[in-house]
């Protein structure tokens, strides 16, 4: 989102789930996307492969807390007038099972707890779409800024 652009943050989210606007380049790079913005809640769903996997033969923390990063961030834009942008600025995962290339799509729904003026909290579960079993969840706290 940017300053010139009038469009709420779930506006922006919609456009890309609609394929009006590009996925995020990352989408591409770790094979995930956007797949839901409701005010309040996103969703991003990811398919697991060989290709993530870490020394130890399982699929690498770091995609797990990417797929939640991005639910948790998005559902905070969801919230954020336009003109208006986030960061995280604390991410908090825990990982309770291990992911591997025949665990297939994982689904992470992030919603907000709280979004005021300059700070913004949200939660997040990440959990198989085969098995419904949890893999990881994650809190994170959001520095809002205004236009540019």
């Amino acid at each position: 989102m940017n300053s010139e652009n009038p469009e709420t943050g779930l506006d922006f989210l919609r456009a890309i789930i609609d394929g009006r606007r590009p996925q995020p380049p990352i989408s591409a790079t770790l094979g995930f996307e956007l797949v839901g913005a409701e005010p309040g809640l996103a969703i991003f769903e990811g398919e697991t492969g060989e290709h993530l996997y870490n020394p130890m033969g399982s699929v690498h923390g770091g995609y797990l807390a990417t797929l939640l990063d991005s639910a948790l961030g998005s559902a905070v834009c969801t919230l954020l007038p336009g003109g208006s942008g986030y960061t995280t600025a604390q991410l908090n995962v825990n990982l309770v099972r291990p992911a591997f290339a025949h665990t297939g799509k994982l689904r992470a729904t992030g919603r907000t707890i709280h979004v005021g003026r300059t700070i913004a909290t949200a939660e997040a579960q990440l959990i198989g779409v085969a098995d419904g079993k949890l893999y990881a969840h994650a809190t994170t706290t959001c520095a809002i800024f205004g236009p540019r």
